[in-house]
């Protein structure tokens, strides 16, 4: 008896496991695909160097709507990409800045394009380390007549918000040059730490969204899922098989959670035990011992399954289980099967 419910419990956290790693291939691929690290940056540079848009609206999402709507698809902040090489010395601060110029993000990122690539006519940048932000801060300064004080000054009339952040690292560095350098870097280094807490707490939202449409796309009933695998001993045996070969799972999250999810998941799924898992979904895969893999339209019977209420329970379970997250479904099962990470 013990060992049905060890079995059992490893098969539902495969089956979690497997769902949140696609999750997870899913959420990487759209944030990819769409450039959101880069976009989520230079929407914190903008409101930071230049403030509000011509509307007076910030780039940075504030409602949940605008992490779906207005950041990936309506409002593009990151600047157009420059092939040239940063020119040898900053041009001068505009004493007066008209709130369509972002002057400011124009001239950081002349600062900062010598480490970009193009995407789709955009700078790619998704990470810019601090050290290179103080840089370029400096850069700017010493194009100044007064220097830091001049620049300041120039950002005092721009009406630009990083002249309060500068202010106060420059009277707290009492006026020394290389300690501000080293206090806009501390500072930014902050503020990157910041805007990654605030980044992830909107990707919670898209991994909500993900985890529901991959449990409806595959209607996957968790107690239903639970009861097979107490009931039927050679279903519940073959995907344990499957669970127990550390060969298979080596290295899981590493490959799986982390960097470039869809291969894994891909390979994953060729498994035949973990097919019989995902049977119900709005298509149907078959991998037959001899010939070609299929995969066959199941809409009507996906359907009737998702329409049905006695359903429901169990897709809230799996629901709920997703909102977890794969490292968790990871460490379960790697505890659970003595599956050990390779140093």
């Amino acid at each position: 008896m013990l060992s049905t419910y060890i079995d059992l419990a490893l098969g539902l956290i495969l089956l979690f496991l497997l769902l949140s790693l696609l999750v997870s291939g899913l959420n990487e691929a759209v944030v990819r695909m769409l450039s959101i690290r880069s976009k989520f940056l230079w929407a914190y540079l903008r409101d930071t160097l230049d403030g509000s848009d011509a509307q007076g609206k910030s780039w940075l999402p504030s409602r949940i709507r605008e992490v779906f709507g207005s950041l990936p698809f309506l409002r593009d902040p990151r600047p157009a990409h420059d092939s040239r090489p940063a020119p040898s010395e900053s041009p001068e601060m505009p004493a007066q800045e008209d709130k369509a110029q972002d002057a400011m993000t124009v001239l950081l990122y002349e600062r900062v394009r010598e480490i970009d690539h193009p995407k789709r006519g955009r700078t790619s940048i998704a990470d810019l380390p601090p050290e290179r932000f103080s840089v370029a801060m400096m850069e700017m300064a010493a194009r100044e007549p007064g220097g830091v004080e001049g620049l300041l000054e120039k950002l005092k009339a721009m009406n630009s918000p990083l002249y309060g952040h500068l202010k106060g690292v420059w009277e707290t560095a009492q006026r020394d040059l290389d300690r501000f350098r080293q206090g806009v870097e501390g500072w930014f280094d902050s503020e990157m730490q910041r805007l990654s807490m605030l980044y992830r707490r909107y990707v919670k939202w898209v991994v909500a969204a993900l985890a529901l449409a991959v449990t409806l796309l595959f209607t996957m009933d968790g107690l239903e899922y639970t009861k097979t695998l107490l009931r039927d001993n050679g279903f519940r045996a073959s995907v344990t098989a499957v669970a127990s070969a550390p060969g298979a799972y080596d290295e899981l999250k590493a490959r799986c959670a982390q960097a470039d999810p869809v291969p894994c998941i891909t390979e994953t799924l060729s498994q035949p035990a973990l097919l019989t898992m995902l049977d119900q979904g709005i298509v149907r895969i078959a991998l037959p011992a001899e010939g070609d893999p299929s995969i066959t339209w199941n809409g009507g019977a996906w359907w009737d399954r998702l329409t049905t209420p006695s359903h429901w329970p169990g897709f809230l379970l799996t629901y709920v289980a997703l909102l977890f997250g794969a490292p968790f479904w990871w460490d379960l099962f790697r505890r659970l099967t003595g599956i050990r990470s390779r140093r």
